[in-house]
């Protein structure tokens, strides 16, 4: 288990001098310059937030008002952050999780949502070049002098 304070884990990580301390059933290990937050790639608010909506499940411990997170839990903020770079959204991201869980899964629900994401992106990346295509038309359309006409304003202002 993770047992981290939040407000000694926000102190500690606001002066780069992240601590985590891991709980084992018999003694406790203590690793240097890492935190929760760091080791999932995550800010605080957001591991904060991830818990809140119940991707993971910390146990609040009463004698010292520390959140413990088990192997487990770290292990799922760290696949939700290796997800949310691909621009899967939380609720894909649950999905996903519950599809790695699943040990009797199919590939194909997994591709599937991957191609999804493939075609997002696509689009994205076309809509993005359409953009950039029109600004520059009007960037290479405005003389950038000192008169008053600019086609980028008239354009903008239709």
């Amino acid at each position: 288990m993770c047992s981290i304070a939040w407000s000694t884990l926000e102190y500690l990580h606001e002066k780069n001098k992240c601590r985590t301390l891991f709980a084992t059933h018999f003694h406790e290990l203590t690793v240097l310059d890492q935190s929760l937050p760091k080791l999932s790639n995550l800010t605080v608010k957001t591991v904060r937030y991830y818990a809140d909506i119940g991707l993971v499940s910390p146990v609040k411990n009463n004698n010292t008002g520390y959140r413990d997170f088990s192997e487990d839990d770290v292990a799922r903020l760290q696949f939700v952050s290796k997800a949310r770079k691909f621009n899967f959204t939380i609720q894909e991201c649950e999905e996903l999780l519950s599809l790695y869980s699943d040990k009797d899964r199919s590939s194909r629900e997994v591709k599937s949502l991957t191609l999804e994401k493939i075609s997002e992106i696509d689009a994205k990346l076309f809509e993005l070049k359409e953009l950039r295509q029109q600004l520059s038309f009007l960037a290479n359309n405005c003389q950038g002098n000192d008169r008053p006409d600019c086609p980028i304003l008239d354009a903008l202002s239709e």
